[in-house]
């Protein structure tokens, strides 16, 4: 029996092209394009991998590991991103992922990847691994960085608000009421210590909740 595969990114070309790299040694149970979908696919297909880009809407890719594994689920995560920055690749990890591929190298490493994570061992794109990148991953010498200390929701909210989202919207998604989502927002702005929206979103890229 085929080890079955979640997929999740934003672009159907991406998706597309996993898809056909993937397909004669895995099953693929389904695909997301967004963080969120892949949530809620992984809670009810219960895959055996995850393979998932970290710059995602709604959810980033992160964000989403760290909801599962509170879930609860067994899903081994690969993630396959652009990002080469040694920040994310801790973070990553950290949200419980074992794997950490650039995409310029899925065609040669994504499925190692996958087969290592399958096996619970680590896998980092050979081109990341420094000393310093190894010792960052010393779980024993890692500090998360302030934005990793708000609450799993206001890290959405934080998500939505820099992705251009009202508090309206917002509210919708994440099912709470607007005044509420605002009340998320302007106790963000205060631990983080910004006093504007503009603020915020660059605090959401510079670490990398979202993408530019």
């Amino acid at each position: 029996m085929k080890p079955k595969l979640l997929l999740a990114d934003d672009h159907k070309i991406i998706l597309d092209g996993l898809c056909i790299l993937l397909a004669g040694e895995f099953e693929i149970v389904a695909t997301a394009s967004d963080g969120r979908q892949m949530v809620e696919l992984a809670v009810s297909l219960k895959p055996d991998v995850i393979v998932a880009d970290i710059s995602m809407p709604l959810l980033n890719g992160i964000e989403a590991v760290r909801q599962l594994r509170e879930a609860g689920s067994a899903a081994k995560v690969v993630f396959l991103t652009m990002h080469p920055d040694a920040t994310y690749l801790v973070r990553a990890i950290q949200a419980g992922a074992l794997g950490y591929v650039l995409k310029h190298a899925a065609s040669d490493e994504l499925t190692h990847a996958i087969r290592h994570a399958m096996e619970n061992r680590l896998y980092v794109s050979p081109g990341l691994r420094t000393p310093a990148v190894d010792e960052m991953l010393d779980s024993t010498k890692v500090h998360l960085r302030t934005s990793l200390e708000l609450t799993p929701r206001r890290r959405e909210v934080l998500q939505l608000l820099a992705e251009g989202k009202s508090a309206k919207e917002i509210g919708a998604i994440l099912d709470i009421s607007a005044r509420t989502v605002e009340t998320h927002k302007y106790k963000i702005m205060d631990d983080l210590g910004v006093k504007t929206t503009a603020e915020l979103v660059q605090h959401a890229i510079k670490e990398g909740i979202v993408s530019t």
